[in-house]
């Protein structure tokens, strides 16, 4: 009995240990759920904080993406334009070059380009367009300073774009010849024909090249022999860009011309104010001299006045003293002499 009893105390005893040590454990896990409940609710809002952060980041990123991507479309468009542009202008280029194609079309053209560079440098007194010399030449323009500066017009373009377009070394050379024969010819044209002093021109002329590639070749070739030739024709060879330098000197020339031609008129005008106040001053010397004579004469005449006066009381003073030779036979000749 004793040791049944003791059993079941042992049972008991074992079953409130179980009871007690499970009680333990749930409150255990449930703090333990607390805190893990605790950390997870924490790492959800940090990862919302997070995730929150970075989809505004992602929103700005494709925002500013977006705006890069509409400023690209717009460039893009603009470059379309522009190429389209360049295009036409090339097209139009084409059509030009077409257009200058006959020697002819190319002279009326840079004779046009000519007109135009000078009307936009000098007043319109200082050149003319198509001047024309006693032999019946005429040359495409001329500016006018003390003398004439005759300026001829040339566009030898065929062989230079040949020589530019050659396929080897040799066809360029046979090319570059050719160039050289028609810059001679233009050059011994102006020569011939325009240079002329006796007819009012300077010893030289201008020969305008409206392109400036076509002077650089002229100007800077291998050799600079066309450009020599030029110079010993008395002819210098202008591009667009040369011939405007040459204008801006020539206008400061004009302005020159003109301070001294006015300070000529205003020293012709102070010399005949010179000669009109010479005049004036004879004048007035002339007058000063008659008026200091009548001053002096009416100095006398008042002299003579008042002694007449005087006389004149006298007799009325004194009738007898009138047998006397009185002052008054006197009166006509102070008169006659005042």
């Amino acid at each position: 009995m004793t040791l049944l009893a003791t059993v079941l105390v042992l049972a008991a005893g074992g079953g409130v240990l179980a009871f007690w040590l499970s009680r333990v454990l749930e409150r255990l896990l449930a703090a333990r759920n607390t805190e893990m409940d605790g950390r997870l609710q924490a790492m959800t809002a940090t990862m919302d904080r997070r995730l929150g952060e970075l989809d505004t980041k992602v929103d700005r990123r494709l925002e500013d993406a977006t705006k890069q991507t509409n400023a690209l479309y717009k460039q893009l468009g603009a470059v379309g334009q522009a190429t389209a542009h360049l295009a036409e202008q090339a097209k139009g280029l084409g059509e030009l070059q077409q257009i200058l194609r006959p020697p002819k079309a190319r002279g009326g053209f840079g004779e046009l380009l000519l007109g135009q560079l000078l009307a936009d440098r000098l007043p319109p007194t200082a050149y003319a367009l198509q001047y024309g010399f006693a032999g019946g030449e005429r040359v495409d323009a001329v500016i006018k300073v003390d003398r004439i500066v005759p300026i001829d017009s040339k566009f030898p373009l065929d062989n230079f774009e040949r020589m530019l377009t050659a396929g080897n070394d040799i066809e360029r050379q046979q090319f570059e010849k050719l160039f050289a024969r028609d810059v001679k010819s233009h050059v011994d044209a102006i020569a011939s024909k325009y240079i002329r002093p006796d007819e009012g021109t300077y010893d030289f002329a201008f020969m305008y090249l409206p392109s400036e590639a076509i002077y650089y070749e002229l100007a800077c070739g291998k050799t600079g022999a066309l450009l020599e030739y030029a110079h010993d024709k008395r002819v210098l060879p202008v591009s667009p860009t040369t011939l405007t330098a040459y204008l801006q000197v020539i206008v400061l020339g004009l302005k020159g011309l003109q301070i001294e031609q006015h300070a000529q008129e205003v020293m012709a005008y102070c010399t005949q104010l010179q000669k009109d106040f010479g005049k004036f001053k004879e004048d007035f010397e002339l007058v000063g001299t008659h008026l200091d004579r009548a001053q002096k004469k009416f100095l006398e005449s008042e002299k003579r006045l008042g002694k007449f006066e005087t006389k004149l009381d006298q007799a009325a003073e004194s009738p007898a003293e009138l047998t006397a030779p009185t002052e008054a036979q006197e009166l006509p000749r102070a008169v006659d002499a005042a």
